[in-house]
């Protein structure tokens, strides 16, 4: 959705989609690195989107203002509050598929590397495709 707001993020909104076919594809078949690149890659955005960038303060803010007044002056803020709200639902899905598996440490081995390598490719594809948000990942990672 938020690509409909800022066409400038289309590309990097296509590949990031990515990720979550190959969550889907990958947890379908209860494999550890699907779980693990799902959980991961949600709980970066969650707080990329709570505690650096403040967009789900700003969206409950504007949902706040158009349950009042009718009225929506910035729908895009709107979307990190639904946004958020999804990658909760995908953390507690994919540890709940995880856990549901019984993993030993080899598991919990792919589990990790799965969501390394997804947060690996998502830092690449921002770097590539988004270079506006190369500050933002620079905040995050405290660089």
């Amino acid at each position: 959705m938020s690509a409909v707001f800022d066409p400038k993020i289309r590309v990097l909104h296509a590949l990031q989609a990515l990720i979550y076919v190959a969550v889907i594809m990958l947890t379908r078949r209860d494999n550890a690195w699907g779980f693990g690149a799902g959980c991961i890659v949600a709980v970066f955005w969650n707080y990329s989107a709570l505690f650096v960038t403040n967009f789900v303060k700003a969206g409950l803010q504007q949902l706040s203002i158009l349950l009042r007044t009718g009225q929506l002056h910035r729908p895009d803020l709107l979307v990190a509050v639904i946004a958020a709200g999804g990658h909760f639902l995908l953390i507690i899905a994919c540890l709940a598929g995880f856990l549901r598996t019984r993993p030993g440490p080899r598991r919990w081995g792919g589990f990790v590397s799965g969501g390394i390598l997804a947060l690996g490719y998502l830092v690449l594809i921002v770097i590539t495709t988004g270079p506006q948000y190369i500050g933002l990942l620079k905040r995050i990672f405290h660089r």
